[in-house]
């Protein structure tokens, strides 16, 4: 097939089967699902979600929740809340049921003073990521918090939310459930505290790694994770998926050719890729592995994305290869991080040949 940019494809049957078995699991642990869609960003792939019954999802920002609140009504903005963006908040709470994350209890008061229609406030808990949240231990301040949201009459406890990101630092399942349990037990033991002291509130946990490869959950009655619909290179090392559960690909028209020195050059870099790295065992620090066209579950032997610049991309391809490749050839590479690769790349297109739309990253309120 050829290519005149680099684009993202996508294998529809294996998002589907991502989508389905993770729904699965969440039904047979008894917990809610609330995937993240921060990793797709399409319309169009979240009606896919709407076919295994899926009701609720988080986004990174409210501008990425103005863009699916026209075809979703219970919306999570998974990021601590940005007081400046007020206007937008204020927006869609008069049409959706928008729920936001806070960690310092001053925002309360701040929101109490301009909103106009009734929110859902979660509060983020750190259980052991060290990004972003207050330190489960923190059992008082916590408390304080829940209790002056409860004394709001324009928002409600939507519950206790964790992100134990620091499953990525993991290689393999134990170590997954090794850091996944820790992360559940400091919030069981918050959840004993906080809980019976309000009604309806949720405990919403989710990382990729852990929903990926844990079966039971703790204290939540909700999960979260997004990665899990594409997968990438990153969730493969950690110990998240099979390669054959890869289900996005970039496609890179070959630019240039160097068989003295084993490397093709691509159109694909930075921008397309981004710069995260996969340290791979034999090659080092690297940003995709070349996989065939028609089965991106064998990476090529000696073939590997070795070097990124902004818009191209450097390959290293074993002696046989640099002779057999052609100019306006493309090479199939698996992303290192598929959330980032989706959001650098304007639209995907599926096995088919079909365009498949995405946010475009543009609020529709601000224009911005």
């Amino acid at each position: 097939m050829k290519f005149t940019r680099p684009t993202l494809l996508i294998d529809i049957d294996k998002c589907h089967r991502n989508i389905e078995q993770m729904t699965m699991k969440a039904r047979q642990a008894g917990v809610a699902f609330r995937p993240h869609f921060k990793t797709h960003q399409s319309l169009e792939i979240g009606r896919w979600f709407k076919t295994y019954g899926i009701s609720k999802i988080s986004v990174s920002s409210l501008e990425m929740a103005e863009y699916f609140a026209s075809e979703w009504e219970d919306i999570l903005v998974a990021i601590p809340v940005n007081i400046n963006t007020i206007e937008i908040i204020n927006t869609l709470t008069s049409t959706i049921r928008l729920h936001i994350v806070v960690e310092r209890i001053e925002i309360i008061a701040l929101l109490s003073k301009m909103l106009s229609a009734p929110l859902g406030v979660y509060i983020e808990i750190d259980t052991g990521y060290g990004r972003s949240g207050i330190p489960s231990n923190y059992i008082e301040y916590i408390s304080d918090i829940a209790h002056a949201i409860e004394h709001e009459p324009l928002m409600t406890n939507s519950g206790l939310l964790d992100h134990a990101g620091h499953t990525y630092s993991a290689r393999g399942k134990v170590k997954i459930r090794q850091i996944a349990i820790a992360a559940q037990q400091k919030m069981s033991r918050l959840a004993e505290r906080i809980l019976p002291h309000y009604q309806s509130m949720d405990v919403s946990s989710g990382d990729t790694p852990t929903c990926s490869v844990m079966n039971t959950f703790g204290s939540a009655t909700e999960i979260r994770t997004g990665n899990f619909c594409f997968y990438d290179l990153t969730q493969w090392q950690i110990g998240s998926c099979n390669l054959n559960q890869i289900a996005v690909c970039m496609a890179c028209p070959i630019i240039a050719i160097y068989p003295d020195r084993q490397e093709v050059l691509i159109h694909g870099g930075g921008i397309h890729f981004s710069k995260d790295v996969f340290i791979h065992s034999e090659y080092g620090a690297i940003y995709g592995l070349v996989v065939n066209e028609e089965d991106w579950s064998q990476p090529i032997a000696e073939c590997y994305v070795s070097k990124l610049s902004q818009e191209h991309g450097t390959v290293k391809v074993s002696v046989s290869l640099s002779y057999k490749l052609k100019l306006g050839d493309s090479l199939y590479i698996l992303p290192v991080h598929s959330c980032l690769t989706a959001d650098a790349l304007p639209f995907y297109e599926d096995l088919g040949g079909n365009r498949i739309e995405k946010w475009s990253g543009i609020s529709a309120s601000t224009n911005k």
